[in-house]
């Protein structure tokens, strides 16, 4: 698996672009209950990419500790008569009469990983330790992606080298990367394939339904964006030098072989890092703490962090794709956002913030004065620990959530609709042009029509203290980015319906229900959010 997803890359871009900094914003609740000195408030805030610096002299994870973690590494075999899972599509079609989205996503991860119980996934093994999942049922994962699928991508999309796809080898403990420039055809991918080269579609969510419907699924599971990348590699060769990544990655079989080995985070430093590492060599990585022969229908899971590396068997060739999730998801990504804001808040209400320095701090302070035995830099920590203490007193930490999902909104794919979501929705209205003139025209509000969010996580109310705004995901790109996030102004008077309309999902609701003025404002705000595609009805209009 390659260090960077082209998701990872793409972010990567963008906060290290010049493109202007997120808006400010504050919590919702600023609308009801306002601070004494107006409104609470959350700074622009800036989210920083550094470079990967390889580190030195830091402890190393005693070898008890990896034997413990060997230990604790999990196969799990299943039933091999236990094992025979319908087609998958099969299963997305059952799996779109569930009437809950949440639901929806819960059931989709839960066969991702079977056998393993989902509650004791997360509990014993998400972010501690690899698990490999043994079915002995090449079919499981079948309707995915296959070959098949990779050449017909190749022959109708506008496959471009670098931004779609990359050709890569790893040849005594060489990696290189060889595309060329423009889109990628078959009669130079198939060449390129058949000399020895691994293959790597970056966001085959942009090309496979399939894959976009799974993905998009998930992420409302992780409540992160949910990525992947599809990677063919020859009998008999390896595409990629060990290494660790930034997600937390599924690896899911599809057809054929490859063997695969997993090691240890080498220090504490890189355990569940920020950063996806550099290449290594053989002997910058130790001993493997997992062996494992991946066939279709396994599934291998493991942390960000551990590093990996998988070769093909000289009989077959191997097709997997990595599901991956959790890319800068953590605490300290949150904090990124709350400290900056919390100081600004902090520096025009406490005085003791804006308060001067000492006169002679530079005398006693700094790298070169580390080493004095002076009072001077007892009393100047003491200092700085109570301004510490009492910053958390300022922080917005539901602003900068707000801002995280406003992150996670952009960074999500749109639902793709089931039949009976895109038949009450506004995508499946009858409205057409039919013997010289439009018909079917106009939404058919009234009061007495049931609604409710199209789903349960693809849409949020933040506000800038000024003025609400619901973000929504159904306008996204299945390209990363491609399209800026969506947003429409709640009105003042609509504010306390559209938080009806989030909390009651997945309950249907009449539009006469809504706590507005009049059963005009009713009919305005459902109609506005049924055209925006936020909503539909319980029944086609």
């Amino acid at each position: 698996m390659e260090r960077k997803h082209m998701s990872a890359l793409a972010l990567y871009q963008t906060l290290s672009s010049d493109s202007p900094p997120p808006k400010k914003a504050s919590l919702l609740v600023s609308h009801k209950k306002k601070r004494k000195n107006g409104v609470s408030k959350i700074s622009t805030l800036k989210t920083q990419s550094k470079p990967n610096k390889k580190k030195t002299g830091k402890k190393v994870i005693k070898s008890a500790q990896k034997e413990e973690s060997l230990m604790e590494t999990t196969e799990m075999q299943e039933d091999p008569g236990s094992g025979d899972a319908e087609d998958l599509h099969v299963f997305l079609s059952g799996l779109a009469e569930v009437n809950n989205s949440r639901e929806r996503a819960s059931r989709l991860f839960q066969w991702l990983i079977s056998p393993v119980p989902a509650k004791s996934f997360f509990r014993e093994t998400w972010e501690k330790k690899p698990v490999y999942v043994k079915r002995n049922n090449p079919n499981y994962y079948k309707g995915l992606f296959s070959t098949a699928e990779f050449d017909r991508i190749l022959r109708q999309e506008d496959v471009q080298y670098g931004v779609n796809l990359d050709v890569t080898s790893y040849t005594d403990g060489t990696r290189k990367t060889h595309n060329p420039p423009g889109r990628a055809l078959p009669f130079t991918v198939w060449d390129f394939y058949e000399n020895g080269c691994s293959l790597r579609m970056l966001n085959p969510q942009a090309f496979s339904s399939t894959v976009w419907n799974v993905l998009s699924i998930l992420q409302e599971h992780f409540g992160s964006m949910a990525g992947a990348n599809i990677y063919l590699t020859p009998p008999g060769t390896q595409g990629f030098a060990p290494h660790y990544d930034d997600i937390e990655a599924f690896v899911v079989q599809l057809e054929g072989k490859k063997h695969w080995r997993v090691y240890n985070p080498r220090t504490a430093d890189e355990v569940l890092p920020v950063f996806s590492s550099p290449n290594f060599d053989q002997a910058e990585i130790g001993k493997p703490i997992m062996e494992v022969l991946l066939e279709a229908g396994d599934l291998l899971y493991f942390p960000r962090g551990f590093i990996h590396q998988g070769e093909c068997l000289p009989d077959t060739h191997s097709l997997h794709i990595t599901i991956s999730s959790y890319q800068k998801n953590s605490w300290g990504d949150l904090l990124q956002k709350v400290v900056p804001a919390a100081m600004e808040i902090a520096m025009e209400e406490d005085v003791e913030f804006r308060r001067g320095l000492p006169l002679d701090y530079l005398t006693y302070m700094g790298v070169q004065n580390s080493d004095k035995d002076d009072p001077r830099r007892k009393k100047f920590f003491s200092q700085i620990e109570c301004l510490m203490t009492k910053l958390a007193n300022y922080a917005p930490v539901d602003a900068a959530v707000d801002q995280k999902a406003r992150d996670f909104l952009h960074d999500c794919l749109p639902p793709l609709l089931t039949s009976e979501e895109l038949a009450s929705s506004v995508k499946g209205a009858p409205t057409r042009w039919e013997q010289g003139r439009a018909t079917d025209v106009g939404s058919q509000i009234t009061t007495q029509t049931r609604v409710r969010l199209l789903r349960a996580g693809f849409a949020r109310l933040c506000s800038d203290g000024e003025e609400v705004q619901l973000y929504y995901t159904t306008d996204n790109s299945r390209v990363f980015h491609k399209e800026e996030l969506k947003s429409l102004e709640i009105k003042t008077e609509h504010i306390d319906a559209m938080e009806l309309l989030i909390q009651t999902y997945p309950k249907f609701l009449t539009v006469g229900s809504f706590p507005c003025d009049s059963a005009e404002d009713r009919i305005a705000l459902a109609e506005l959010l049924f055209e925006k595609g936020i909503i539909h009805t319980a029944e086609p209009l």
